[in-house]
């Protein structure tokens, strides 16, 4: 049989759930990726690379099946509409992981000494975000068992909750950081600084694609 066959057949919400955590094996990779682009070891950075690209094609593959085969009439208090609504803000977390490390392997690009350990530091936090996604959704089980009522409710709303908290920890850091490469940027080639701009806005984008995940999960809640 299908493997997203497999999966409806144990529970509707199973591939949703598969799917992110294919989302975030691809965005969980990124911490490696970064020290071989800090270390400069560009054989590795090149590797990791094609592993994010492939573990993203995997995602994108899980995401083609489960749009071919989400019913119609799903007999859950869930429309099909909200499903793949949430399954495209699951899927955008790994494009942009795969685009953060296709851009840097493609130009190469060093981050400045200055701020390799706040990038680090801002990546983990990023990456804090998409995990927290990724434990909400794997509580669509225990929602849809509940009729999307009662303590599971709350349970949810508390982590969706914790990912706001997250995502705003990540804008903080981003502002130290960008503050930091505005003070090297005279002694940085100008192209280099806008394609580090467009980095750490890129890792910041990883946090505010996890909150639209979350917020999709409360829409479904409120319904």
């Amino acid at each position: 049989m299908n493997p997203i066959l497999d999966l409806f057949a144990s529970s509707p919400m199973k591939p949703m759930q598969t799917h992110m955590l294919k989302v975030q094996e691809c965005v969980g990779k990124l911490p490696e990726f970064f020290d071989a682009v800090i270390a400069q070891d560009w054989d590795q950075v090149d590797t990791l690379q094609k592993l994010i690209r492939s573990i993203e094609n995997e995602a994108d593959e899980l995401k083609k099946e489960l749009r071919l085969h989400l019913p119609n009439g799903l007999f859950m208090p869930v429309g099909r509409t909200d499903l793949l609504a949430l399954l495209s803000s699951q899927d955008k977390i790994a494009n942009k992981a795969k685009d953060i490390a296709g851009l840097i392997t493609g130009r190469k690009m060093i981050i400045p000494p200055g701020i390799c350990e706040d990038m680090k530091g801002y990546l983990s936090r990023s990456i804090d975000a998409s995990l927290q996604a990724s434990k909400a959704i794997q509580q669509l089980d225990e929602l849809l068992e509940s009729g999307f009522k009662g303590r599971e409710v709350k349970i949810a709303e508390e982590m969706v909750l914790k990912l706001d908290e997250i995502e705003n920890d990540a804008d903080v850091i981003q502002i130290k950081i960008r503050r930091k490469l505005f003070e090297l940027e005279e002694s940085l080639p100008a192209v280099n600084v806008i394609f580090l701009y467009k980095v750490i806005d890129w890792v910041g984008d990883l946090a505010d694609l996890s909150q639209q995940v979350g917020a999709r999960l409360e829409l479904l809640l409120a319904r």
